[in-house]
């Protein structure tokens, strides 16, 4: 199926081909994966990214912005590291001319640890220290006001030390939210930003920027997955339109750049590429044509667009069963990899690929059944009821589009441990060449970060407090 950019007819189109090669790509790296031990007894799930595919989303996203700005616009791509907090990914990305949105120290650490310089990083978050704001004051880091709380702060910090961040405001356009009422971040009760509509915001607003000649950028966020392209354009219209309102009153131009954030949805139903960042990019040219006009620079936020279609979870079948007349294949992954569609299937199903024991894709009629997990609980299920291949023990069952989020948010109930990640790419013979993008949990790790160095701290507690 074409994406809905106006490619059709009878030869594949572009996304058609790219996901033909990405599973091609998917493939090899699996049947490579075992054959050299980085999935079997002794490792019985990992993860696995496909660089190309990354590398290629990074470009696509440029190349779309670019072919609609005007010439000299300075554009700004701000990965957001909350995807995928992993030193290697940030630092591939930046070398694809990607920066880092950040939205904790943390983050801001990963970023700065990848070599994302401070001129290309965003700090976004709704809960900021004084320290934290300090830091990137100090630092040059551009940094996005949340509330007029925070705006108070940073007036103190910018009265005792000077700065060389750019500094905006970030405002909720309340447009409504999407099929995923958590990841829809401008509801009217939204928790992010200046709520734009509210009695009396709009004049706050532009007050705050008329009072703070520094205060030179807004931004606005309107939501991720499950969220239409219109709602998101219509966003980007009222942030376009309240700078050009801000700065008519305030009679010069001191709002320069717009942040409009991310939020591009994945297709988790098909290998498609869909919707694409041309595709966005023409309706936001529809819908707010000056946008691109070079009166404003631009930073965008995108994170799971980027990487979610490079990224497989990959897991053994250790045992093979039925219940109930359904065949149930109980596998490596589940709840500590996949945490929000064991929760929340409704929302965030995943298509799941069968790979026999030497890592071939599997063929075969289907059978409808279970792919389960192997955490403690009934619900820990990758997929229920599903139509695929017979699944037997020593198979290997793969958790596709799972690049963004799934393999870098880990959920240690059970202390099940954190796989291994590795980045792959063609090795230019027909095989594949592996990197280690994070090392296997070990058991020994899992231990010391449940506290084993303590281990006597409660039991002495007492008889420490009555000496």
């Amino acid at each position: 199926m074409g994406d809905g950019d106006g490619e059709g007819g009878g030869a594949p189109s572009g996304t058609d081909r790219d996901g033909a090669e990405r599973v091609a790509r998917r493939d090899l790296a699996v049947r490579a994966a075992v054959e050299r031990g980085l999935l079997g007894p002794a490792a019985p799930v990992a993860a696995l990214l496909d660089v190309t595919g990354i590398r290629d989303s990074a470009a696509g996203l440029r190349a779309a912005f670019d072919a609609r700005v005007a010439p000299g616009t300075p554009v700004l791509h701000a990965f957001a590291v909350k995807a995928s907090p992993l030193v290697p990914v940030v630092r591939l990305l930046h070398e694809a001319g990607i920066g880092a949105e950040v939205a904790s120290p943390g983050e801001l650490a990963l970023a700065r640890a990848a070599g994302v310089p401070p001129a290309r990083t965003v700090l976004d978050a709704p809960a900021k220290t004084a320290a934290e704001l300090r830091e990137a004051l100090a630092q040059g880091i551009a940094v996005n006001v949340d509330s007029p709380q925070e705006l108070r702060r940073v007036d103190g910090l910018m009265r005792s030390a000077p700065h060389r961040s750019p500094l905006g405001l970030r405002v909720n356009p309340q447009v409504g939210g999407g099929s995923i009422a958590a990841l829809s971040t401008a509801t009217a009760t939204s928790k992010f930003g200046v709520a734009l509509c509210d009695e009396g915001a709009r004049e706050w607003i532009v007050g705050a920027f008329a009072e703070r000649p520094w205060l030179t950028r807004l931004h606005a966020h309107v939501g991720s997955q499950g969220m239409p392209l219109s709602l998101m354009a219509q966003g980007v219209a009222r942030l376009h339109a309240l700078a050009g309102e801000i700065n008519a009153r305030i009679g010069h131009r001191q709002i320069d750049t717009l942040d409009i954030g991310g939020g591009l949805a994945v297709d988790f139903g098909s290998d498609a590429t869909a919707p694409t960042y041309a595709r966005y990019v023409r309706l936001l040219g529809e819908a707010v044509p000056e946008l691109f006009g070079g009166r404003y620079g631009l930073v965008t936020e995108f994170g799971r667009s980027l990487l979610a279609k490079h990224g497989t979870v990959v897991a053994r079948v250790e045992y093979a069963k039925s219940a109930g007349g359904r065949r149930v294949a109980v596998t490596h992954a589940g709840v500590q990899v996949a945490t929000r569609t064991v929760y929340a299937p409704e929302s965030w199903p995943l298509r799941i690929a069968a790979y026999d024991a030497e890592g071939r894709p599997k063929a075969g009629p289907d059978v409808v059944q279970d792919v389960a997990g192997p955490a403690c609980f009934a619900g820990d299920l990758l997929a229920e009821g599903r139509a695929l291949p017979l699944l037997e023990q020593g198979d290997h069952v793969a958790a596709l589009d799972t690049g963004a989020y799934y393999f870098s948010a880990h959920y240690a109930y059970n202390s099940l441990a954190r796989p291994g990640i590795y980045g792959f790419v063609p090795d230019g013979s027909g095989g594949v060449a592996f990197a280690t993008v994070r090392e296997p949990q070990t058991v020994a790790e899992i231990v010391a970060e449940s506290g084993g160095a303590h281990a006597d701290s409660l039991t002495t507690l007492g008889a420490a407090g009555s000496r």
